[in-house]
């Protein structure tokens, strides 16, 4: 009797911590846009720039659909350009052609896209890529860095990258996040995890020469390599603070750090890992507050041998060190032919999500990638999610090590009937307000913004049509309105009476 007593309060106590995540309103739900070799968008090189357009305006209403409230948009994938860059050509995959221009800004649309809907834009750049497969596209444009210096370039595979171990490489990648954090309404810097390529079996990255030459007191070449990842890191962050201290800087790792037999505070895992095979050594950026969040690719399922996802996702919730932490998840993985049982279906992915609910640490998750998430005929979890975990409307967590800002409160609100079914709210916008929450309250009861069933709509406009049933709603609902500042931060309510 007293064991099933114990069981039964370990029961309640389970539930309700499950309850009370789903009932969070903060939580960060958003997918990767791949644009290298066309992954995501556009769905092929040359497309017409309306074509382009119909294409990111269909990503961005499925992202709405499924109740998500950020993107992450690649938009430098092999030092090359999906925005008006000071120093990089346009990207061959959106003409067919490095350094044609497109017609129009793609990021400048996007962003602007992402404002009508209310979503966040996370710019996402790979630092040291310059051509990831020589072989299947090998001309450039006549200003492509690569041309201005090529000593700084080196061949690694079918690859080339830049050479991490040089100053002036930093110094150049810091200044295309200037120029970006600069000049776009963006929310996030956002890098992966191609810092250091994946190691080729019986090829040695060449940068032996550059270690002889530039050792900075390093005797072991595997800490120099640290080092250099290291130093762009942080400069990478003091570049972004120094212009708009309120956008994030985050990273998406590989799934491990290091494994337990490695290091103690590793995690119980037998794989590859950042610290040695990619010498991205992610728990020090984190402890130096270099990196804003970190949203590990969380790509294995729950009960793998050597990489358990409930193993890995208890050790980032741990080893947080004050980042936000965000799970990535794996949609691609899902095919009836899969080899492991458990990506047959899409039940593993909910199987994580509701996992990543019941931790408080864990404050969302994003998934890899669109084309997978939307078009995939066997993931379907568009209803599920709908019915369930995102059944409600959430905003960005806010981030404690980004400048908070205070936004003023919506002004001059005004509600009008358009028709027996829709009404318009109006309103202006006050200093520091980026987008709005829009609620409805039952009359008579207290208000509860905490409660996301509240939650209308989020927009980035000044007003918006919802439905109404009939005028008896009116006399049973108010609606109220507030505003988020650039920081995520909230400001009181302001209602439409």
């Amino acid at each position: 009797m007293k064991k099933y007593f114990i069981y039964l309060i370990a029961l309640i106590l389970s539930i309700t911590s499950v309850v009370n995540a789903q009932s969070n309103k903060r939580a960060l739900r958003g997918v990767w846009i791949a644009t290298v070799t066309n992954i995501d968008w556009p769905t092929q090189a040359g497309l017409s720039v309306e074509q382009q357009k119909q294409e990111m305006i269909s990503l961005l209403d499925h992202v709405v659909s499924y109740n998500m409230n950020t993107v992450i948009f690649q938009i430098r994938p092999t030092a090359d350009a999906f925005y008006k860059s000071k120093f990089e050509p346009y990207s061959h995959w959106l003409t067919g052609n490095q350094g044609e221009n497109p017609g129009y800004d793609p990021l400048q649309f996007t962003i602007e896209e992402c404002h009508k809907r209310g979503l966040n834009i996370h710019v996402w750049l790979n630092p040291y890529r310059i051509n990831n497969d020589t072989v299947a596209y090998n001309t450039y444009a006549n200003d492509h860095i690569m041309n201005k210096h090529p000593e700084w370039v080196v061949n690694y595979g079918k690859a080339k990258y830049f050479n991490p171990g040089l100053d002036e490489v930093r110094d150049f990648t810091c200044k295309v996040v200037e120029n970006i954090v600069s000049n776009y309404d963006i929310d996030a810097i956002h890098m992966d995890d191609y810092f250091y390529p994946y190691k080729i079996v019986g090829s040695e990255f060449p940068d032996s020469l550059t270690f002889v030459k530039y050792p900075r007191g390093f005797k072991d070449k595997n800490d120099w390599r640290r080092n250099n990842v290291n130093l762009i890191i942080k400069e990478i962050n003091e570049t972004i603070k120094s212009i708009k201290p309120w956008v994030e800087f985050g990273i998406s790792p590989f799934a491990i750090w290091r494994n337990k037999t490695e290091d103690p505070r590793g995690s119980d895992t037998k794989a590859m890992t950042n610290y040695d095979g990619l010498y991205a050594d992610i728990l020090l950026w984190q402890q130096k507050g270099w990196i804003d969040y970190v949203l590990p690719q969380l790509y294995f399922n729950i009960g793998y041998p050597i990489a358990d996802y409930a193993i890995l996702a208890d050790w980032w919730s741990k080893y947080n060190y004050g980042a936000n932490v965000y799970a990535g998840l794996a949609p691609y993985r899902v095919s009836k032919n899969a080899k492991q049982k458990e990506w047959r279906n899409s039940k593993e992915i909910i199987r994580q999500i509701n996992r990543n609910m019941s931790d408080p640490n864990i404050k969302g998750e994003v998934y890899f990638s669109a084309k997978s998430l939307f078009n995939k005929p066997e993931v379907k979890i568009q209803e599920q999610l709908r019915k369930k975990e995102y059944k409600y409307l959430s905003i960005s967590p806010e981030n404690n090590r980004i400048k908070r800002i205070e936004p003023e409160n919506p002004c001059n609100v005004s509600m009008q009937i358009v028709d027996e079914r829709n009404i318009i709210l109006k309103w202006e916008r006050g200093c520091n307000s980026k987008r709005f929450v829009i609620y409805k309250f039952k009359r008579n009861k207290p208000v509860n913004m905490n409660n996301p069933e509240n939650i209308m709509a989020v927009t980035g406009l000044t007003q918006i049509i919802l439905p109404c049933k009939n005028k008896k709603e009116l006399k049973k609902y108010r609606y109220g309105i507030t505003s988020l500042s650039p920081s995520h931060s909230e400001s009181s309510v302001v209602f439409f009476d």
